[in-house]
């Protein structure tokens, strides 16, 4: 029942990342076999991981304080109020929330060797020490503070490059998708985001958000 559940779920997470790939990432403009290739390829790494860990719970922490780096920089970006944030924000906060529990775990243990291996969490939750604790507080407070970082960032590069060709500073102009409503749907959306199709009869609506 236990390889059962485990190969069940992982068939799950596997069809996840190649329509995941397929619709948001490459707006299904790349062949699905070579999606399915390169979930193929990240398999492997996975299965190394798992082969090496000590158990089961350590690869699910692992994932937790992963999910810990970036949920808390992905869901700014759900909210309209927070429009001028980007795919940008989140890619390099949850990274950075990850290298915040390196940095914390070498100044915690003092070498970097024991700093690595606080990301893989090898002592479990329940250590002689409270560096699992602190891990999965460093892991969303450094992704928030990576992210308005990036931020920061992308705002100061966009401006000297608008002023250095000549353009007009966009990057916190308001979507149009946000004031535009499409009829007969509960959406905004921008002219060049609208799909018709009169033989259906449907109208759908296709946000392209910005990475950077």
């Amino acid at each position: 029942m236990v390889v059962s559940l485990s190969t069940a779920a992982f068939d799950s997470f596997q069809s996840a990342m190649v329509s995941t790939f397929s619709n948001d990432f490459c707006r299904n403009k790349l062949n699905i076999w070579w999606i399915r290739g390169a979930v193929v390829l990240i398999i492997v790494p996975v299965v190394v991981l798992a082969l090496k860990a000590p158990s089961i719970l350590q690869i699910y922490l692992i994932s937790d304080l992963v999910s810990a780096s970036t949920i808390p920089v992905l869901v700014i970006g759900l909210s309209d109020r927070f429009y001028w944030w980007r795919g940008f924000e989140v890619v390099i906060g949850g990274l950075g929330g990850i290298l915040t529990v390196f940095i914390f775990g070498t100044v915690y243990f003092g070498n970097a060797l024991d700093g690595a291996k606080l990301i893989l969490l090898e002592q479990g939750l329940y250590g002689n020490d409270w560096s699992a604790f602190w891990a999965f507080v460093a892991a969303p407070v450094g992704g928030l503070l990576w992210g308005i970082g990036a931020l920061g960032f992308r705002l100061s590069f966009q401006f000297v490059y608008a002023k250095v060709k000549g353009h007009r500073f966009d990057a916190l102009d308001r979507p149009a998708y946000l004031d535009a409503r499409v009829e007969g749907e509960p959406e905004y959306a921008a002219s060049d985001e609208i799909r018709e199709d009169a033989q259906d009869g449907l109208v759908t609506v296709d946000h392209k958000g910005k990475f950077f």
